[in-house]
């Protein structure tokens, strides 16, 4: 923004330089524990879900996440809220139905579960498809959104070069530690983030003179989560049939979301620690969107809306805070590259090199993934330059997951709840949903006169067309046993045996209590927002 003053004292210097030395100091001391490939990729499943709980919010909230919220909120309203709201509700949904399995299966990745219910075609396929979005979307936008606040403290350097010292900081602890490095220092970023967001959302509300004022000056329309089917960020039939479609994809199969889960020490930890996060999500209402509602007020005429969260910084803040807050917004950035870095090196190594190399050491294993890691540092710091081409950096993100994940999330919604989806079913399903999505992707974006299809709404088509696929060529061939399925369905007796296992616990350890009181808790901020 034009007048905007980008100062960064000593003392914010000194802040920032502390939290990056010693965040990275903290990295390559985990990493003197590492000892085997269950420990590089999976912190040897002992993780507690405190930890767990931090970790996936921290791997969540990225500076696509910082910059991104506030923008959309300026921009639309808190409409963009309705991603967070309902990463809570499919969480209690991954906590219920998904997540025993997945624990019992002791699986390193979410494509290898495929292999188990369908076949190797369906996990290289899934596997390929997940390294990919972690390079071009989850990697590459946390660097670029990360490079958009660097700029505006070092002007003179190329976006690049920008990109490039970001991805090496997050990416010597991981290449050094693996998972277990991430995780712990995930934990303390997590600590910073929310406490940098809450600085940020006091001196928004206290500027723009206070909670009330901000509620009674603002458009209505931009205080609603529930808008009009025609709305341009989230329309009310999107918010039904395609945030859920993109949450499942993200929290219940992305596997450096899932990863973390995959490293709990038991299922209760697993449950509990992903229970946590997606209460950890509710606040994001109060300290990451409604500060961009707030900044309405304050810089009415921003060129773009992705300048927000910086203009609040560095015009709002005093100095200290300022290097607080930073330090904060390198957490995330720092945690979500570490994350996206590591999984993609647990998908390589597990999914491709292992089954070629069935007899390999652990330092071969451990090697292949540090190595991997490396490459993608090079793939992303390439592309993140590119997304300056899109109208903003929320819009890239979500349009991408719009055409690429419905098909897998056919693939584990159906072949969790039937036992008749079968292989020849499921890669039917992929091909379907390949050039479904190609089609589509032409004739809504590419063609000279695109349809204009919201990409909410283009995500539940290619999941209907992936489902209808997958159960017609499933019913057309024959059904999987049960011997080769039965431990990865979930059935009414698997249910009530839970059920009985459960009935011994109190209150406060039944994670299906803590499921419910955590919706209702979300019912309640989307009804007092609707």
């Amino acid at each position: 923004m034009a007048g905007l003053n980008v100062h960064l004292g000593g003392l914010d210097l000194a802040v920032i330089a502390l939290y990056a030395l010693g965040i990275i100091a903290l990295g390559l001391y985990v990493s003197k524990r590492r000892a085997s490939a269950e420990d590089y990729f999976l912190a040897s499943r002992s993780m507690t879900w405190p930890v767990i709980g931090l970790a996936l919010l921290a791997s969540n909230i990225s500076s696509t996440t910082l910059i991104g919220l506030a923008g959309a909120a300026y921009g639309n309203g808190i409409s963009v809220y309705n991603y967070e709201w309902m990463a809570t509700v499919v969480l209690d949904f991954f906590c219920v139905f998904f997540l025993p399995f997945l624990l019992r299966s002791q699986v390193y990745t979410l494509p290898e579960y495929l292999e188990r219910r369908y076949d190797r075609r369906s996990r290289v396929y899934f596997s390929a498809l997940t390294i990919f979005l972690n390079i071009v979307v989850d990697t590459a936008g946390t660097l670029y959104g990360g490079a958009i606040m660097l700029k505006l403290i070092l002007p003179q350097w190329p976006l690049w070069e920008i990109v490039a010292v970001l991805a090496l900081s997050a990416g010597i602890y991981t290449v050094a530690g693996g998972l277990r490095a991430v995780i712990y220092t995930e934990t303390v970023q997590a600590v910073i983030l929310l406490g940098a967001s809450v600085f940020i959302a006091y001196f928004s509300f206290d500027k723009a003179g206070g909670w009330n004022a901000v509620m009674a000056a603002v458009d209505p329309s931009k205080l609603s989560l529930i808008r009009p089917i025609d709305d341009p960020g989230v329309p009310w039939l999107g918010l039904v049939l395609g945030v859920p479609l993109l949450g499942f994809y993200f929290w219940c199969t992305n596997q450096f979301m899932v990863q973390r889960v995959l490293s709990a020490k038991d299922e209760n930890h697993g449950r509990w620690g992903a229970l946590f996060a997606g209460l950890l999500k509710l606040p994001v209402l109060y300290v990451m969107v409604l500060p961009g509602t707030a900044a309405i007020l304050l810089y009415p005429q921003l060129d773009k809306p992705d300048l927000v969260y910086p203009t609040l910084i560095f015009d709002l803040l005093p100095a200290g805070l300022i290097g607080v807050v930073i330090a904060g917004f390198f957490a995330a950035i720092m945690s979500s590259i570490a994350s996206t870095f590591n999984s993609a090196a647990t998908l390589v190594t597990m999914d491709f090199v292992k089954p070629r190399v069935p007899g390999a050491s652990n330092a071969t294993l451990v090697r292949a993934g540090r190595i991997t890691t490396i490459v993608f540092m090079v793939l992303a710091v390439a592309w993140a330059p590119q997304i300056e081409r899109f109208e903003s950096l929320w819009q890239y993100l979500q349009a991408v997951l719009a055409y690429a994940v419905p098909p897998v999330c056919a693939l584990f919604l159906i072949g969790l709840f039937w036992r008749g989806a079968n292989a020849q079913g499921a890669f039917a399903s992929i091909v379907a949903g390949l050039f479904g999505g190609a089609a589509l992707f032409y004739s809504n974006v590419m063609a000279p006169e695109p349809l204009g299809l919201h990409f909410l709404y283009v995500a539940p088509i290619l999941f209907v067309l992936s489902a209808v696929v997958l159960i017609a060529v499933s019913a057309a061939t024959a059904p999987p046993s049960m011997a080769q399925v039965g431990a990865l369905l979930w059935t009414p007796a698997f249910y009530r045996d839970e059920t009985r296992q459960l009935a011994g616990l109190p209150w406060w350890q039944n994670y299906r209590v803590l499921s419910v009181l955590l919706l209702v808790l979300t019912a309640v901020i989307v009804w007092t927002f609707r």
